[in-house]
């Protein structure tokens, strides 16, 4: 059974989230949050699986809450839901620790492959998807302030083989598995094990993340 709870600043839009979500055998919805606020608060004390975060919401919103909810280490998982695709907050929420983001016209059954994709740890959002994303906003938001610069390696990836970087660099190129095995010419299943053992040395949480690590380390720059 997955846990989730709902964080938006609209009744009728947790309203219909929740109906969805309990129409469900597989989920569960632990609570309902209207603000940023309330949303770290119920997430440390319920410990949903998933959280669907909006952005735009009194007080503290939903970027904020993300960051404070992943930086618990808590299992708790962020889905944002936004009202853009391209919306340059969604972008902030990726970097704030996200596994991925939806557009709230998306189709039911799109919200709810989400919330399953991303309770067993997959990101949503497509790798083309997010590198369009990275590739509209990268040059207007904030620079990470964790990034390294100059001409000292990051850290990141000190620990990583040429073929891990080599990957982690198509990976952050929008590259599927798919992708990286044809081209590469290797068998998807090792792809499936380098990619595992980028996320784990590099401590990210998802693919997700991964792709922002190889902009943040130029290993990709925007286009």
């Amino acid at each position: 059974m997955t846990t989730v709870l709902i964080a938006d600043d609209q009744p009728l839009q947790r309203l219909g989230s929740r109906m969805l979500l309990e129409s469900q055998d597989d989920m569960t919805v632990v609570g309902e949050a209207a603000n940023g606020s309330e949303a770290v608060r119920m997430a440390a004390e319920l410990h949903p699986d998933v959280v669907l975060m909006d952005i735009r919401m009194p007080g503290l919103d939903g970027i904020e809450a993300t960051r404070r909810i992943t930086a618990a280490g808590d299992r708790t998982r962020i889905l944002i839901v936004t009202t853009f695709d391209l919306d340059e907050y969604a972008y902030a929420g990726l970097r704030a620790g996200a596994s991925g983001f939806l557009v709230k016209d998306a189709q039911p059954e799109e919200l709810l492959a989400g919330i399953r994709a991303v309770a067993t740890g997959d990101a949503v959002v497509a790798p083309s998807l997010t590198r369009r994303l990275l590739d509209a906003y990268v040059h207007h938001l904030p620079v990470d302030p964790t990034a390294e610069t100059g001409t000292h390696e990051d850290a990141r990836l000190t620990s990583l083989t040429d073929r891990e970087r080599e990957i982690l660099t198509v990976i952050g190129q929008g590259w599927t598995n798919t992708e990286i095995a044809t081209r590469l010419h290797l068998a998807e299943s090792t792809v499936k094990t380098h990619v595992g053992r980028i996320l784990a040395k590099t401590g990210s949480r998802d693919r997700i993340q991964a792709v922002i690590l190889a902009y943040d380390t130029k290993l990709v720059q925007p286009s």
